[in-house]
């Protein structure tokens, strides 16, 4: 079975061939990714109708590519997948629409992937360290920050998830603040890495609340006021000092939380997956803690942190595997969905 998957629910035009058996995991045959950070950079933050259009652009070019690399043809295409949300309506529609269109052109199936879904079982594209289940859940990215249990392929429990704004909003938006660029959350972290994560004092919001939810607003709000009391000729070590406290405390908030998710549900393996899960200090500092617990941590190739076409061939590859629906019904239907809960996709 080849898996032609695309991934179009932001900023990134992603397309993937995954290869996959009856039984084994899944194989990344060849896989291509377009970023549009540069061309957002200017606008601090990303235009929807500007990533909707380059997306136009960028698809079928990939496309192409990712077949010649894995030496195959459309031919060889068995099922093609795609990105149905989350995400931004406009950008979805273009991977959407190209799928789909394929699908009928081609007389092959069509799978609407879960963008999170996609996330959360990306690691098992990891050669050396892929999870097995039941495990915790931590996705953290710019749109998202959710717990959930995960017991199986389609088996997936909310535990917890932010109230207000994400993890990586939070450092898009403090390193705004700070004058960095976009995207701001690896801006903060270069910055940080010369700053005293102890200098400032700021709130870990609902950090002893006593379940599994999060919010970021607040820490935001402090980093502002922080820098209000600077004043306007704040100099290089104090940005560097704030850019390290809130480091610090979005990564002693998402640390606690995954912890306690690990005790509540007597699990050992977590998977930390979405693109906060690239940073460094994140990643030390949950696999301490999860040492202490006998717990390990999992996350997927550094590759696949970012939004890709291969976290969607996969996740329709292991449905497949798993004998959960492997195909949109006929006739294929053309919708996206920009709001979709997770747990709206699971199987009992």
């Amino acid at each position: 079975m080849n898996i032609l998957g695309f991934e179009s629910s932001c900023d990134e035009t992603g397309v993937a061939l995954v290869q996959a058996e009856a039984v084994g995991v899944p194989r990344l045959r060849a896989q291509a990714l377009h970023s549009q950070v540069a061309m957002h950079e200017a606008y601090g933050g990303v235009v929807p109708e500007l990533a909707s259009r380059d997306h136009i652009r960028r698809v079928l070019p990939l496309a192409r590519q990712v077949l010649a690399d894995a030496g195959a043809t459309l031919a060889d295409v068995d099922l093609i997948a795609y990105t149905r949300g989350p995400g931004l309506a406009g950008a979805l529609l273009v991977g959407a629409g190209v799928a789909v269109s394929l699908g009928l052109a081609l007389g092959r199936p069509t799978l609407g992937i879960h963008h999170l879904e996609g996330h959360l079982l990306s690691p098992f594209l990891a050669d050396d360290d892929a999870p097995s289940f039941p495990f915790v859940a931590l996705l953290v990215s710019g749109g998202h920050t959710q717990l959930m249990r995960v017991d199986g392929v389609g088996r997936y429990a909310l535990l917890g998830e932010t109230v207000d704004d994400a993890a990586g909003e939070a450092f898009d938006k403090s390193a705004k603040l700070l004058g960095l660029g976009y995207p701001g959350g690896p801006a903060l972290a270069r910055l940080a890495a010369f700053g005293n994560p102890k200098a400032f004092d700021l709130p870990r919001p609902l950090l002893h609340s006593g379940d599994l939810d999060f919010s970021f607003a607040g820490l935001k709000t402090a980093v502002m006021t922080r820098l209000q009391k600077l004043g306007p000729n704040v100099c290089e070590q104090a940005r560097a000092d704030l850019a390290a406290s809130t480091q610090l405390a979005i990564v002693d908030v998402l640390t606690a939380k995954a912890v306690r998710a690990l005790k509540d549900t007597g699990l050992t393996r977590l998977v930390v997956a979405g693109g906060v899960g690239a940073n460094a200090l994140l990643r030390e500092t949950l696999d301490a803690r999860a040492a202490r617990l006998g717990a390990r941590v999992h996350y997927p190739p550094p590759a696949l942190c970012t939004d890709n076409g291969a976290m969607i061939a996969l996740a329709a590859a292991l449905r497949w595997q798993h004998g959960l629906p492997a195909a949109d019904p006929a006739p294929p239907r053309f919708d996206v969905l920009p709001r979709w809960p997770l747990e709206a996709v699971s199987h009992s």
